[in-house]
């Protein structure tokens, strides 16, 4: 899994070279994370075209942020929908 920062943060702002704040951020596998980067360009896209809501990614940040669902690596998110 790797951490990938929301480029639409739903929290706080992003900047010229600046990452969004550990409140936006989303677990992603190695090829969804690249995936979105390079054949989508943004969240809205990706996740629309998984069939989910265009604000998929700051819905499941806020949610991780709030309800505090920190996981170790060694647990597999097998409910992830994509």
């Amino acid at each position: 899994m790797q951490a990938h920062h929301l480029l639409k943060p739903y929290d706080g702002v992003r900047g010229m070279s600046l990452k969004a704040n550990d409140r936006n951020a989303i677990p992603l596998c190695l090829h969804h994370h690249a995936q979105l980067h390079t054949k989508f360009g943004d969240e809205y896209k990706f996740f629309t075209s998984y069939g989910l809501p265009a604000d998929f990614g700051q819905v499941w940040a806020k949610r991780l942020w709030e309800e505090k669902l920190w996981r170790d690596d060694s647990q597999e998110d097998n409910d992830l929908p994509f």
